[in-house]
């Protein structure tokens, strides 16, 4: 088994999407986004990329720009006919945000490491 240090954050990512809850306690959408956003912080901070172009990034894959910060553009893709309040979502919007966001978090570090990958070999 690898050590943390040694997985990728695409890797990093999937294995908090499989179990959340080991990560933030109660899975909640809020508490995720809360611990992405400490996660994104540490990173910077300490040198990392973090989460740097996750929200143009969402926004392209919306198409559309609003006051949103990264969380409310993750839940209007995944919830496009609305919400009421992010810290208290239906279950069952709870499950589809949680689910779409790590498969957005999937495909941006996918693209990134690609990206990557294309500047060290090119």
């Amino acid at each position: 088994m690898k050590q943390l240090s040694e997985i990728s954050e695409r890797e990093y990512f999937a294995c908090v999407g499989r179990r959340p809850g080991m990560f933030v306690g109660r899975t909640s959408f809020h508490l995720l986004t809360a611990f992405l956003t400490g996660y994104d912080q540490h990173a910077v901070r300490h040198g990392g990329h973090g989460l740097a172009g996750w929200h143009e990034w969402l926004v392209a894959r919306r198409g559309r720009e609003c006051s949103h910060a990264w969380p409310g553009q993750v839940l209007h893709i995944a919830l496009p006919d609305g919400w009421d309040n992010i810290s208290d979502l239906p279950p069952e919007d709870e499950k589809q945000a949680i689910k779409v966001l790590f498969q957005l978090l999937d495909d941006f570090t996918a693209e990134r490491e690609a990206t990557q990958g294309s500047q060290v070999t090119g």
